[in-house]
């Protein structure tokens, strides 16, 4: 082991932060070593984010200290971390989307010629900082809008790395990447690694750490439970300290079904059916039905069209080719508020919670409330006794957790965000639920709490389509799995036939047999 490696290159000692009655952090502790990877674990409100928020300058501690290469630190603003080389790559990104990827690499810092920007400069640099962030093939000079998230997500690590940093954070940035490029940035990082560089990393993907890891640090409730070398602990002893409980990793048993149930003339009929639903190159005579009390997956390698189908559905696509029917009538679901509309009962938990499913500077009260005003309300006002019945109920369903109602919901942790996005559309008790990768970036133990209620609702009559880049849900949630390809349906998966083999195999369109679970992509 390098000496630089024996002793700590950054030290956080009894750090403490509250916001009002809430306690974040309460006597934290982390050391930070060169040439290492080091995983911050917990679930989420354990105060990992805070931690390196701290850590970052964006948040100043009440109390407690920190160490950098040997002498004391504190950072009244992220500008002065990233000037100490504390860098932070977060989940949430902080791109311009109408400007270049270029602009967006060196927006703080631009390279100059005779005072103004050096275009051909920062075109170059972009490069680099692509190519070392394992991303060649983006173009500096594309907009950041015309990126789909994941590729965004690599330009935001691109930015953390233009920096230059001697201490590099990801926090959730390969939650929205392609098992593609979450390859390529676990590569990008060993790099790093033997450059001697300090990475500290936060997942909720437990393969990930195991692939990545030389040490692990455990948090729960803002406090430090152990930390250890990497591989030395189990994954389940590794929950169990997370979430302080035994914890069994079991899916909701699913239901029996027969295997031709679906063609049986007694079968209900289905509540939604799609008929050669088609848009632009992405969709391409996209035919299924859907029956209720069902969860049908979506499966696949990322950007095969199985978001566009989602949206589609919900009425948010224009210029949609093709047939809906909702109980065997031809419906026309031309906007999401058609699609949220009684007679067809849709409801669609988005893929990004923070742009897409949440107004976060509102208050938690006021966005459970936004998607069922309506039934809250009488002559255009809000009825406050209905509208907390609905709340409470939801609040108690979900056991969301907030030290107040009335609290920005953007104080709250990824998980229980996630909850909220979920339980606004569960007052409107939909027939139809529409999931594009809702356990996105969230800990294991709302997962388990989250594929309960999925099974439950179904159980209740709710048919749901559920779409998942985690082949694991997949697996232990759907009844069927639907396996998109360029656009197109290439293979349905139903019971047992539903497996990790099978699922890689329809997304690489090989016959099942002729590729491995560990071939060429990343559950």
């Amino acid at each position: 082991m390098r000496r630089d490696a024996e002793r700590p290159f950054f030290q956080m000692s009894g750090i403490s932060k509250s916001y009002g009655g809430a306690v974040a952090l309460d006597h934290a502790e982390l050391a930070v070593r060169r040439g290492r990877i080091h995983a911050v674990l917990g679930e989420n409100g354990a105060g990992k984010s805070t931690l390196l928020k701290v850590m970052s300058g964006v948040v100043q501690p009440d109390k407690g200290t920190m160490h950098l290469d040997g002498r004391e630190v504190s950072f009244a603003s992220p500008a002065a971390a990233n000037a100490a080389g504390i860098v932070c790559v977060y989940q949430e990104l902080s791109l311009v989307p109408d400007l270049s990827v270029a602009d967006n690499i060196f927006a703080s810092n631009p390279p100059r010629r005779f005072g103004m920007i050096d275009r051909r400069a920062q075109r170059r640099q972009a490069e680099a900082a692509l190519a070392r962030a394992g991303a060649p093939d983006i173009n500096p000079l594309a907009k950041v809008r015309d990126l789909p998230l994941s590729r965004q997500q690599m330009v935001e690590l691109a930015k953390g790395l233009a920096h230059e940093p001697r201490i590099l954070i990801l926090d959730e940035a390969t939650s929205a990447l392609t098992a593609a490029d979450v390859a390529r940035v676990i590569e990008v990082l060993k790099r790093l690694r033997e450059e001697g560089l300090a990475l500290l990393f936060i997942s909720h993907r437990m393969h990930e750490v195991k692939a990545l890891a030389d040490e692990c640090t455990v948090y729960r409730n803002g406090r430090h439970v152990m930390s250890f070398e990497a591989g030395t602990r189990s994954d389940n002893e590794v929950v169990e300290m997370m979430i302080g409980r035994k914890y069994q990793h079991v899916f909701p048993d699913k239901p029996e079904r027969e295997p031709d149930e679906a063609t049986q003339s007694s079968a209900p009929k289905p509540v939604l059916a799609c008929r050669d639903l088609a848009w632009n190159d992405t969709l391409r005579g996209v035919s299924f039905s859907l029956r209720r009390g069902e969860i049908l997956g979506l499966g696949g390698l990322d950007g095969q069209g199985q978001r566009e189908l989602l949206l589609a559905l919900f009425g948010v696509l224009r210029g949609c080719a093709g047939e809906i029917e909702i109980d065997g009538r031809a419906v026309s679901v031309a906007s999401p508020r058609a699609a949220r509309a009684d007679r067809i009962g849709m409801a669609l938990i988005p893929e990004d919670r923070k742009t897409e499913g949440l107004m976060l500077p509102m208050s938690l009260r006021e966005n459970l409330s936004f998607a069922a005003l309506d039934r809250m309300s009488m002559a255009g006002v809000i009825d406050r006794g209905r509208q907390q019945s609905f709340v409470d109920r939801m609040m108690s369903l979900l056991a969301i957790k907030s030290f107040s109602l009335d609290a920005a919901v953007d104080s709250l942790s990824g998980g229980n965000q996630q909850k909220v996005v979920i339980a606004k559309w569960l007052i409107r008790q939909p027939r139809i639920l529409l999931l594009c990768d809702p356990t996105r970036g969230i800990d294991v133990g709302t997962k388990q709490e989250i594929y309960q209620l999925l099974r439950r609702l179904a159980d209740e009559g709710a048919a749901i389509v559920f779409y998942s880049t985690d082949y694991d849900e997949l697996i232990g949630c759907c009844d069927r799995v639907l396996v998109l390809y360029e656009g197109k349906i290439k293979k349905e998966l139903a019971g047992s036939a539903i497996t990790e083999q099978s699922l890689i195999a329809s997304a690489l369109d090989l016959p099942v047999g002729q590729t491995s679970a560990s071939e060429g992509v990343a559950p």
